[in-house]
């Protein structure tokens, strides 16, 4: 996605073959976020709102992923011991 924003923002040629293969890997990503807001453009550069609204949803569908794995894993004794004395003091 972040790729995709910078070619869009420095006007790459769609038709080149790196850009095109970014522009078709992260269309379906981007697909979902396309009529929140409107493209801005000028002079060639495309400034994509889209592009920067998905990455920030998937960073945050991934922290909260990440979570839910880091809460769900068993705690030993002494990491729990450790973590309690840091507490009390």
């Amino acid at each position: 996605m972040a790729f995709r924003f910078l070619l869009k923002l420095f006007g790459a040629n769609p038709s080149a073959g790196f850009t095109s293969f970014i522009y078709g890997f992260s269309s379906p990503f981007a697909d979902p976020f396309l009529n929140v807001f409107r493209i801005s453009r000028v002079e060639g550069s495309v400034f994509e709102w889209t592009s920067l609204l998905a990455m920030l949803v998937y960073w945050i569908i991934a922290w909260a992923i990440v979570k839910i794995f880091l809460m769900s894993r068993e705690v030993s004794t002494p990491e729990a011991a450790a973590k309690l004395q840091r507490h009390d003091q």
